[in-house]
């Protein structure tokens, strides 16, 4: 059964438009052990929010696919991080952001509200449903 995760990126160094265009990225330059441990876990064909952060509206703006699961990092030269490949699926019908999460209850246990420093974090079915549904309403 796929995982879901939820990982992030600043727009300004690498956004959703530019997964789009490109079709496919590594996912690299995780530094972090418990990011890189959530990094090791993922299977291809599990799915990921990309969520757009450091800008003035924090939120998950489309679904990605793992094509590829974990390998060195190309960008780290001890060979000890890892990195995954990525796809985009679809856009989301509208941004989910941090503040909605915060304020649906049924999100509080969500690593993302938990742990806000966490670049790359699991995702519970139940919280992916409902993500979804927020952001086709």
């Amino acid at each position: 059964m796929p995982q879901f995760w939820l990982m992030k990126s600043e727009p300004a160094e690498y956004g959703w438009d530019d997964l789009v265009r490109h079709g496919t990225a590594v996912w690299e330059g995780v530094r972090n052990h418990q990011a890189a441990n959530n990094l090791r876990a993922m299977a291809v064909g599990d799915e990921a929010l990309f969520y757009h952060s450091a800008v003035a509206t924090p939120a998950a703006v489309g679904i990605m696919r793992i094509s590829a699961a974990a390998f060195p990092d190309p960008t780290d030269d001890g060979g000890s991080w890892p990195a995954v490949r990525v796809e985009p699926v679809r856009p989301l019908a509208r941004p989910v952001s941090l503040r909605a999460m915060k304020g649906e209850g049924g999100l509080s246990d969500m690593a993302i509200i938990r742990q806000s420093r966490l670049s790359v974090a699991p995702v519970r079915p139940s919280e992916w449903a409902r993500i979804l549904s927020m952001a086709e309403a």
